[in-house]
């Protein structure tokens, strides 16, 4: 049960040489003291997954659990961090139970299995490596950058020991926990949020499913949080255990499809073979990494705002692709904005993903005729799925790479245009690696207001009253396939435009527009 994915674990084995018995290392920590830490805090864990009440306590009006603090603080011995001294602090804490079909050496690839919330993740140091086959007693320091997939919330960064420890045949255990001062060179002053036992319970319960139970348990500097975003980030929804296993849920399914050999024909129309299948259900994921990677508040990206013609902001970000072939060579432009639309989620998601509405708000098929040539499901939602869609206007035809996730936190609708030759070799089954794509989307949230009724009736259509949702629109461009070219007033304006339209569009379609 290892932690980190190869592609980001640091060091190789010479220099991890920390599993010596009297490790200090950059700790100024006695290997001693730290295992004691990582046990209380397993122990920890293992109580805050599998308590009552009082610990936690069901909320009547949304159903979750919340953490009662005065019990947690008498249960616990709870040490004074250093962020008590400074400014404000919130606490977040959350649990979720879920079942997924996983085998657990998946979970190793953990940046993997996450990739719209983890925007980097690093081992820094590795302080036992556990027993060699199952990790069993792998003990690292870790540094990870949590986001959400909009610039307009800030990103989480956190560093934190992880212990993995196999509890009985069955169940295994990941403790994450944030130990002050165990870094030298890390400011302690500068850390915004700490984990306190924070991690997960798997038990294997045969023929491949395993159930999970989730705490997150963050202490967090109070931040000012965008009005749009306060409910979700404030509420502990945005960081929490329930998006975290719901994540967890999507990505292990897609996985459990993306290696399935009996896939039913009405789940993969189009694409005659299983090597076909693969190959572009691997190219659907691809482009939905790099579109998360291009969309948050990452340190990745260095976003400026504009206002654009609508009124609502705009960020705008622009990158050299020097050499990625994955990407088309050039300066590449991003531009996003976030709004909030009085139409619930599931309504936004299923009209923006939905080919037969696509010339409604997307201009570049602007009364083109567009048709699914192809069509192959990831999921068992209907709305997990990835298929190749057709646009032919008077001028020309082209060809769409649309993949789409939903999950009860949040979905995504990516799609990027994709070379007609290239694509025809990815669905016969070939690599698709050096196939460039650049791809814009949407992401929507439900607003994190919790619905509640407001009129009692027994006419069904007045029942409704799902609250709205928070949709994110991003764009790609590449204004220039020289690297070395300056980004241009022109660019930006036609990307402004870009977003204005097509918010505008989107809201005319579903009948919310202002005033």
């Amino acid at each position: 049960m290892g932690t980190s994915s190869p592609s980001c674990s640091a060091g190789n084995e010479q220099e991890t040489r920390s599993s010596l018995e009297f490790y200090t290392g950059i700790f100024g920590l006695e290997k001693s003291r730290m295992m004691e830490i990582v046990n209380q805090s397993m122990e920890e864990l293992v109580k805050m997954a599998t308590a009552g009440e009082p610990l936690w306590i069901r909320s009547v009006e949304t159903g979750r659990e919340i953490l009662n603090y005065d019990e947690y603080l008498k249960e616990f011995a709870v040490e004074k961090s250093g962020m008590n001294n400074g400014p404000k602090r919130s606490v977040e804490a959350s649990r979720e139970v879920g079942v997924v079909f996983v085998d657990l050496p998946r979970l190793n690839q953990w940046k993997e299995m996450f990739p719209c919330m983890i925007s980097k993740a690093a081992t820094v140091d590795v302080i036992s490596n556990g027993e060699a086959e199952n990790k069993n007693g792998a003990v690292q320091l870790m540094f990870a950058e949590l986001q959400m997939l909009t610039p307009m919330v800030p990103t989480r960064e956190v560093y934190f020991v992880r212990y993995c420890k196999q509890l009985s045949a069955e169940q295994w255990a990941v403790v994450d926990v944030s130990i002050d001062n165990v870094e030298e060179n890390i400011d302690a002053s500068l850390i915004k949020c700490r984990k306190r036992p924070s991690g997960c319970i798997i038990e294997d319960k045969s023929n491949g499913h395993c159930k999970v139970t989730w705490v997150e348990h963050l202490e967090c500097q109070k931040s000012t949080v965008h009005t749009m975003y306060r409910t979700i980030v404030n509420s502990g929804l945005a960081f929490g255990a329930r998006h975290w296993i719901a994540t967890l849920q999507l990505q292990c399914e897609r996985l459990v499809f993306f290696m399935a050999t009996n896939v039913p024909m009405k789940d993969s129309t189009g694409v005659a073979t299983l090597a076909g299948r693969k190959s572009i259900l691997k190219l659907a994921q691809r482009m939905t990494w790099s579109f998360c990677r291009a969309v948050a508040a990452s340190s990745y990206n260095t976003w400026t705002k504009v206002s654009s013609k609508t009124g609502d902001d705009i960020r705008i970000t622009s990158r050299k692709n020097m050499n990625d072939p994955g990407e088309p060579l050039g300066l590449i432009l991003c531009a996003v904005s976030s709004v909030w639309l009085p139409v619930s989620a599931n309504v936004l998601f299923d009209f923006l993903r939905d080919e037969n509405h696509r010339n409604e708000w997307d201009i570049i098929s602007s009364g083109g005729a567009v048709e699914s040539m192809a069509n192959l499901s990831k999921g068992q939602d209907r709305g997990n799925a990835v298929s190749i869609q057709t646009v032919n206007s008077k001028d020309n035809s082209m060809w769409i790479l649309q993949d789409c996730c939903t999950n009860p936190f949040e979905s995504m609708v990516v799609y990027a245009p994709v070379n007609i030759s290239g694509m025809q070799s990815v669905m016969t089954g070939c690599d698709s690696s050096n196939l460039a794509i650049l791809p814009s989307g949407f992401s929507i949230l439900p607003d994190g207001i919790e619905s509640r009724p407001l009129v009692i009736t027994s006419r069904p259509e007045e029942k409704s009253s799902e609250g709205g949702s928070l949709l994110t629109v991003a764009f790609q461009i590449l204004t220039n396939s020289s690297p070395t070219a300056k980004l241009t007033m022109e660019s930006v304006d036609s990307v402004n435009t870009l977003i204005s339209c097509t918010l505008k569009n989107i809201k005319t379609s579903l009948q919310c527009e202002e005033g």
